[in-house]
C-alpha cells in the first residue's frame, strides 16, 4: 500500500486591500462607460466626496485625476496591446475588465508607478470590484503587458508608418483613425505637425483664468495668486495660467464671478469679435448661441465699458440658467433669454455685432474631454451641419448691414469650419448672404501661425489653446 503524500493546509483566504484612489477612478471609467458622462462633470463630485469621508489627501486627486484620464487619452493604444495579450476579440471581454485593465496597463506603461505595484494594485482593484475568478485573467494579461515598455509595444500593435501613415498615428497617438484623418487634412503638411498635434491632444492642458473687464484684471490675479501660483497668458491681456495643481475656486474674483475659466482660444474669439472694425452704431450686441456663459460673460464686459448692451440667447432653459448665473454681478446692461437662433423671435438687424459659437463634434477640445473622441462619429457632423448652417443664417439675419457677425467653433473639421461659412454665403441650402470677410488675424495681434486668413484657426499645439475656429464677417445687403 503507496503511502499518501502529506496534506497540505489550504491557505487562509485573504480580503483584498481596498485602494480608495483605484476604486475611486475605477468608478470615474465605470460612469463614463455606462452613462456616457464625461470625466470632467464626474471626477469632481467623486473627489469632493472622497475628500470629505475618506480624507482624501491632495496627492491621493492628483493620483485618481492622472489615473482616469491617462487612461481615457491613451484607451485606443492601450486596447491594442491589451487585443495582443488576450485569446478572443476585445469586443467579447466585460467592460468592466476592460476599464481596470486599462488602468492597470495605464499605471504600466504611462507612469513612473513600478511595475511590481502597478499589477499587485491593480489585481487587488480587480479583487475588489469583479471578484478572484476575473482577477486571476487581469493578473494574467497585466504580466503579459509588464514584460515589455510603451515603445517595445507600439513597434509590435502600430502598422508601420510607411505602410499605413493614418492607422499608425491612430495606434501610437490614441484617436481614432477618421479623427487622425480629419485632423491631418484640416492641418495640412507632413507627419511632424500632425504628430505634434496628436501628441499635445494627450496632454493635459493648463487651466486658463480670464479677469472680466471692468470686474477684474489680470495684474490683480497674478497679484493674488503669486510667482509661483499663476502666469500672464500667452496672447489674451485678460488670461491668467493657473500654475499646475492650482484651484480656480480657491480665487476669490472667481469666487465672487469677477473672474472664471475660460480657454485662452475661447478669450481670443469673444475680443476679436468686440474688437472688429464697425462703422456706425455700437450699442447692440448678441451672443446667439450663449451656453454655458463664458464668452457671453467677457463680451458683456466688454460691452459694458462701451456703454453697450448684450442680449445672450440660449435655445435650453437650463443652459439658458447657467448663462444667467455666468453673467451674475456685470455692471453693464444685459439680458439672458432662451431663445432658438436658428429662428430668431427679435427683429432683422436687430443688432451691431453677433457672436455664434455654434454647437459642433468637439474636436477642437480634446485635451479636455479625450473621452469625446472614442464617442464620436464621422455620420455626427451630418446632425450638426443644418444647425450650424442654420444658427449662421440667424446670425446674418439679426445684424443690421455693416454690422459684425462672428461665426465660431471648437472643431477644426473642415465640414464644420470654412465650408459652413462658404456654403451660407453661396446660398446653398439656402438664400445667399451678402458679406464681406474681415481679416482676424489682425484682431488677434502677437499670436503667430495663423495661416493664410481671413479666418483663423488656432491649434493646441501652436498656441496651447483649444483648436477654436473662427470667421468674421461684415453685413453688406
Amino acid at each position: 500500500m503507496n503511502a499518501q503524500a502529506p496534506h497540505r493546509p489550504a491557505k487562509p483566504y485573504r480580503r483584498p486591500k481596498k485602494d480608495p484612489v483605484r476604486i475611486l477612478a475605477f468608478e470615474a471609467l465605470r460612469a463614463v462607460d455606462e452613462r456616457d458622462a464625461y470625466a470632467n462633470l464626474v471626477l469632481p463630485p467623486l473627489l469632493k466626496k472622497a475628500r470629505e469621508n475618506s480624507g482624501f489627501e491632495p496627492r491621493d486627486a492628483a493620483l485618481a485625476t492622472e489615473l482616469v484620464y491617462g487612461t481615457l487619452r491613451r484607451q485606443g493604444t492601450y486596447d491594442a496591446i491589451i487585443s495582443a495579450c488576450v485569446d478572443r476579440p476585445l469586443r467579447e471581454v466585460d467592460p468592466p475588465v476592460l476599464d481596470v485593465l486599462a488602468l492597470g496597463a495605464h499605471q504600466l506603461l504611462g507612469t513612473r508607478i513600478p511595475t511590481h505595484a502597478a499589477v499587485s494594485a491593480s489585481v487587488e482593484l480587480a479583487r475588489v470590484v469583479l471578484g478572484d475568478g476575473r482577477a486571476r485573467f487581469v493578473n494574467a494579461v497585466l504580466r503579459k503587458i509588464a514584460q515589455d515598455d510603451l515603445d517595445t509595444w507600439l513597434e509590435r500593435v502600430a502598422p508601420p508608418y510607411d505602410e499605413d501613415a493614418e492607422d499608425h498615428l491612430a495606434v501610437v497617438h490614441s484617436h481614432p483613425r477618421w479623427v487622425v484623418s480629419a485632423l491631418w487634412d484640416a492641418l495640412g503638411g507632413g507627419r511632424a505637425g500632425i504628430e505634434d498635434l496628436l501628441e499635445a491632444d494627450n496632454e493635459r492642458p493648463e487651466v486658463t483664468l480670464v479677469a472680466r473687464p471692468g470686474r477684474a484684471s489680470a495684474e490683480e490675479l497674478l497679484a493674488v495668486l503669486g510667482e509661483e501660483g499663476g502666469l500672464p497668458g500667452r496672447w489674451s491681456p485678460y488670461a491668467v495660467r493657473l500654475s499646475e495643481g492650482g484651484e480656480p475656486g480657491a480665487v476669490d474674483a472667481v469666487r465672487e464671478g469677477r473672474a472664471g475659466v475660460q480657454d485662452e482660444g475661447s478669450q481670443l474669439v469673444a475680443v476679436a469679435v468686440a474688437n472688429a472694425p464697425l462703422e456706425g452704431p455700437d450699442k447692440r450686441w448678441l451672443d446667439g448661441c450663449a451656453g454655458p456663459g463664458g464668452k457671453a460673460a467677457l463680451m458683456a464686459a466688454l460691452a459694458a465699458e462701451r456703454g453697450a448692451s448684450l442680449l445672450a440667447a440660449e435655445k435650453q432653459p437650463h443652459r439658458a440658467r447657467l448663462v444667467a448665473r455666468t453673467l451674475a454681478g456685470n455692471p453693464g446692461p444685459y439680458q439672458v433669454v432662451a431663445a432658438d437662433g436658428t429662428c430668431p423671435p427679435w427683429l432683422p438687424g436687430s443688432f451691431d455685432r453677433v457672436l455664434v459659437d455654434v454647437p459642433c463634434s468637439g474636436l477642437g477640445a480634446l485635451r479636455r474631454r479625450p473621452e469625446a473622441r472614442w464617442r464620436r462619429r464621422p455620420e455626427d457632423l451630418e446632425g450638426f451641419a443644418p444647425l450650424q448652417r442654420g444658427l449662421l443664417r440667424g446670425a446674418f439675419d439679426s445684424v443690421r448691414v455693416g454690422g459684425i457677425v462672428g461665426y465660431a467653433t471648437c472643431s477644426p473639421h473642415l465640414a464644420e469650419t470654412k465650408t459652413v461659412v462658404e456654403d451660407v454665403l453661396a446660398g446653398r441650402g439656402g438664400p445667399a448672404v451678402r458679406a464681406e470677410w474681415i481679416d482676424a488675424r489682425a484682431l488677434m495681434p502677437g499670436v503667430p501661425a495663423l495661416g493664410d486668413g481671413p479666418d483663423v484657426q488656432l491649434w493646441p499645439h501652436l498656441h496651447g489653446t483649444d483648436a477654436m475656429y473662427l470667421a468674421l464677417l461684415r453685413r453688406t445687403a
